[in-house]
């Protein structure tokens, strides 16, 4: 007679509680009590109006779940989870708590922490990256990554990481509410670290799936890049590139050239092989500025001659409009996968109330297309998802990793 496989289990819960030990109390007890055993993995986010405390998180933690395998988390500005009541909830600038604990049978669980003096060269072996991880490359874990914004160095890791454990899936983001050096927060297992970053690697029986929602549409067309020196597009379509852009621009109606003057971007194509583009096929970079002698831009990235981009416009309507699409594309290519148990959801400051002008815009998106899925995560000075089949530090954009069992 076969088995039955272990069911993965994953719960969150939100506390707003002003005192740490109550919070700290609240989130363990509810998130606790919806799982049939101890917890393999607990996700922890802690409000940045807690700073003066983070010290205490771990052992307050600790004391509460004492038989949690392993625990990662770090600080954020603003901080997304469950309300006693069930619903998706991101609250910002207020004292928060998330705590996400899973029980994951079949999967191996390893937390760590590395900083950039222990990154190899990005010309070393991919067993140099294996050793300074400490994780094997077999069978392909998947990491969940929480960074330093002043130390991390996370453009080597992610290229890194991508080189050493290809098929590898990798989400998370940069730790946000200080904007102090060694005042960061960054959690693993029993300890506090102010530099690097902590992560953990999911090995085994689990499928981490990812939505990238950098909230831009294209305008105009693609162009190839003829010419170009590092981040600099000195030619499109053999070309100065501010000619094209400004006849693009005056044929855009009078809300797009509005709009273009504070909010346009570059969107760089990824499959050089794809003919029919769509929004997910871009990674989105910043326009840094123009050099009206020559008709040159730069760019937020280095280019290279032959890759393929587009402008690009970000709006809040454009923000929801693209998530939206994003979900409705994964619902329908994954209805007949087994059912997602838990998500994690790693946001940009520059997005929430500020961008949409009303509080839980973007989980509620979530919630209408992946329900009775408990979400957790925080508001990051920078978010870390695929594109194209690499992995890329974002802005503005929202990152959701979506956790399910391989099959059953």
């Amino acid at each position: 007679m076969v088995e039955p496989m272990a069911q993965m289990q994953w719960a969150n819960a939100l506390s707003n509680r002003s005192s740490l030990e109550a919070a700290v109390a609240d989130v363990s007890e509810r998130a606790a009590s919806l799982l049939p055993a101890p917890a393999d993995l607990g996700l922890v986010f802690i409000s940045a109006a807690f700073a003066s405390e983070y010290p205490r998180l771990l052992p307050l933690l600790r004391e509460q779940l004492p038989d949690v395998k392993a625990i990662v988390g770090c600080g954020g500005g603003g901080i997304v989870g469950m309300s006693k009541w069930g619903q998706m909830q991101e609250l910002e600038d207020a004292p928060a708590l998330s705590l996400s604990l899973a029980c994951l049978p079949d999967v191996q669980v390893q937390a760590f922490h590395i900083v950039s003096e222990e990154l190899p060269d990005l010309d070393s072996p991919p067993n140099r990256w294996v050793e300074a991880i400490g994780v094997e490359p077999s069978p392909t874990p998947q990491f969940i990554l929480l960074s330093d914004p002043f130390s991390a160095k996370i453009n080597d890791l992610l290229q890194g990481l991508d080189f050493a454990y290809p098929g590898s899936v990798s989400v998370g983001g940069l730790a946000s509410g200080s904007s102090t050096p060694g005042r960061t927060g960054l959690f693993c297992n029993n300890r506090l670290y102010r530099e690097g970053t902590v992560g953990v690697a999911l090995s085994g029986n689990i499928v981490l799936e990812t939505i990238v929602a950098q909230g831009c549409r294209p305008i105009g067309k693609p162009y190839q890049v003829t010419a170009c020196d590092r981040n600099i597009i000195l030619e499109i379509d053999e070309q100065p590139p501010l000619v094209l852009l400004r006849q693009l621009i005056e044929s855009l109606s009078e809300e797009d050239r509005l709009l273009a003057q504070t909010a346009l971007f570059i969107g760089v194509v990824r499959d050089e092989f794809k003919l029919e583009l769509e929004q997910g096929d871009f990674l989105i970079r910043n326009l840094l500025g123009v050099d009206p002698n020559i008709g040159a831009i730069a760019i937020g990235d280095r280019i290279r001659p032959g890759q393929r981009i587009q402008f690009h416009l970000r709006d809040a309507q454009t923000s929801a409009e693209d998530l939206e699409w994003l979900l409705q594309k994964y619902q329908k290519h994954n209805q007949s996968q087994p059912a997602p148990v838990g998500a994690l959801m790693f946001s940009c400051l520059g997005r929430g109330e500020g961008l949409y002008g009303k509080p839980n815009f973007d989980s509620q998106l979530f919630k209408r297309y992946l329900d009775n899925i408990p979400l957790g995560g925080f508001f990051c000075s920078g978010e870390i998802g695929p594109v194209g089949g690499s992995t890329f530090l974002h802005g503005y954009t929202s990152v959701f990793g979506i956790c399910r069992q391989v099959g059953t």
